[in-house]
């Protein structure tokens, strides 16, 4: 009997291997040198290991391990690392948790003092931020901030002083592609957005290599505790991808990573010159690039059609005109990488849209299943060309909670319901793929699949769902956590779904998705993780700890 073999019996086994993700339970799973052997009654599957060790599940769920189509690995553990901010409920009140993370964790060596989380639109006033509150608290010593979705900084004096110099940014315009927030005499607030944070970031000393080291691993640790066994790194240069080889070669990467490239430079020249890197491990892929179209909403970065409903004459800013978008993508295409483009607001969406259509065109073969990250507001007219075009529709379902307290100032009526609009995306032909968007929202699969399936954030609002007509079925949900997202790495013939022959990548949960009424889907738990057959989390009461 090798120690690789092994038969869970008395499990709920949902393979998630049909074209529709219908629930399909099976009640055992076999598992043989890292990979699916059988799956179906016990009888059945351990025909495929008849002398293996057995695991009796008690009853609990196992599912394919979720796929994080869009998040930032190396992002979310240094964020882990520094003080969080998203519950604080004003300017005070992120100033208190500042102060408590200091008193708590932060060395005598620390010098800048770094947050991450803080969100306007759940304040009242509902209105952005500035450095006055920071310097009282910290006079002399540098602050910087990030908002939420990561398209916003706010910074105090001293780290202004450190930096761009406040005297230097009061006479600068807006950089391209960015914002610098002034008060009505014209003085920088200390709020930069999209491409003015650059003024602060770029002269932030960068953290050590113990540190970055220490992200990573706590990163891992974070996503394999909520049964994430894939994720696509949405923007990595070649000292990240380092970092994850060194970590693989040391045996200490639990989670398959799909890399995109971090835009046009260094990076995707390296890879043009050599082609695609594919791990011998399995665990590292890097085939694909991203680019930015606009900003975000929540900043009013992301580029609209029309006006925003809450700021009349401003629209957002595309970050490319549409000839050097045109020719990214190209660039990207004949490479042989696929292109995915983060693209929030309709105006952005058309212009990655029409530039796909048009590079397509132009080549002599198709692109490969271009990808547009977010689709947050996508225009009716636009919405069929995903199908047309074979776009994947790669969103993050937690995002419609998470806003619908002020999205809709944002956008009013009239454009609502163009926003959001996963069911209708599908409906019109698009594969969705989903993610997290970590460290913007929680790297969970298990939140992000009832934002999609209910439509209500953690607290239960809102009563009914936010645009109930947008809710999806329990099927497309876990299909798009899993299959779906897999598809859109080209992992569909390796991970994805509980099928013999496949890596067996799967997820224990305490309680099964497909059935428990919604209002408790939130209370399930990850029982264990498994990647290739090995266990990457336990809990205690799980036989097969790791």
């Amino acid at each position: 009997m090798s120690p690789s073999e092994f038969l869970i019996t008395n499990a709920r086994v949902y393979p998630v291997n049909g074209g529709d993700g219908g629930p399909v339970p099976a009640s055992a799973l076999a598992v043989r040198d890292g990979r699916i052997a059988g799956v179906g009654s016990p009888a059945e599957a351990s025909t495929a290991v008849p002398e293996a060790r057995r695991i009796d599940a008690e009853g609990r769920t196992i599912v394919p391990g979720f796929v994080d189509a869009h998040a930032h690995l190396q992002e979310l553990g240094l964020a882990l690392r520094r003080a969080d901010l998203t519950t604080a409920a004003s300017p005070d009140a992120v100033v208190e948790e500042l102060q408590a993370f200091v008193a708590e964790h932060d060395p005598p060596s620390a010098t800048w003092l770094r947050g991450h989380g803080w969100d306007q639109t759940e304040w009242t006033p509902a209105r952005l931020p500035t450095r006055d509150v920071l310097d009282a608290a910290f006079p002399e010593r540098p602050v910087w901030l990030t908002r939420t979705d990561v398209h916003a900084g706010w910074a105090n004096t001293a780290a202004l002083e450190a930096t761009v110099g406040l005297d230097r940014l009061h006479e600068m315009s807006d950089p391209s592609g960015g914002h610098i927030h002034r008060d009505r005499t014209g003085t920088p607030t200390g709020v930069l957005i999209d491409a003015a944070m650059a003024l602060v970031e770029d002269h932030i000393p960068p953290p050590s290599e113990t540190q970055q080291d220490r992200a990573l691993s706590a990163a891992l640790r974070h996503t394999a505790r909520r049964g994430i066994t894939s994720l696509h790194d949405a923007g990595v240069g070649l000292s990240a991808l380092q970092r994850v080889q060194d970590f693989l070669e040391e045996d200490r990467f639990p989670l398959r990573l799909y890399a995109m490239i971090n835009g046009r430079g260094e990076t995707l020249e390296h890879f043009c010159d050599r082609g695609p890197l594919h791990h011998p491990s399995g665990r590292l892929d890097v085939e694909s690039v991203k680019f930015f179209a606009d900003g975000a909403l929540g900043s009013r970065g992301a580029a609209l059609l029309d006006d925003y409903a809450d700021a009349p004459g401003t629209r957002g800013f595309l970050l490319h005109d549409s000839d050097a978008f045109r020719e990214h993508v190209r660039v990207a295409h004949e490479c042989g990488f696929q292109v995915n483009t983060h693209a929030i607001g309709d105006r952005a969406n058309r212009q990655v849209l029409d530039a796909y259509e048009h590079v397509a065109r132009e080549s002599t073969r198709p692109l490969r299943r271009p990808r547009i990250e977010h689709a947050q507001v996508v225009a009716p007219d636009d919405r069929p060309r995903f199908g047309r075009l074979g776009v994947i529709a790669s969103v993050q379902p937690a995002f419609a909670p998470s806003d619908h307290g002020w999205a809709p100032a944002r956008l009013g009526p009239d454009r609502l319901t163009d926003a959001y609009a996963w069911r209708s995306l599908q409906e019109a032909g698009a594969r969705l793929a989903f993610g997290s968007d970590a460290p913007v929202e929680p790297p969970d699969p298990i939140r992000g699949f009832y934002a999609a399936v209910a439509r209500r954030d953690a607290g239960g609002a809102p009563n009914g769902g936010w645009q109930p007509d947008e809710r999806l079925s329990r099927a497309t949900a876990l299909y798009a956590h899993t299959q779906g997202a897999a598809y859109a790495a080209f992992q569909e013939g390796e991970i994805g779904s509980i099928s013999v022959g496949k890596r067996a990548d799967f997820v224990v949960l305490s309680q099964d998705l497909m059935t428990v009424p919604s209002d408790h889907l939130l209370d399930t738990d990850v029982v264990a993780t498994y990647l290739g057959g090995t266990p990457v989390h336990t809990t205690p009461d799980w036989p097969d700890a790791h």
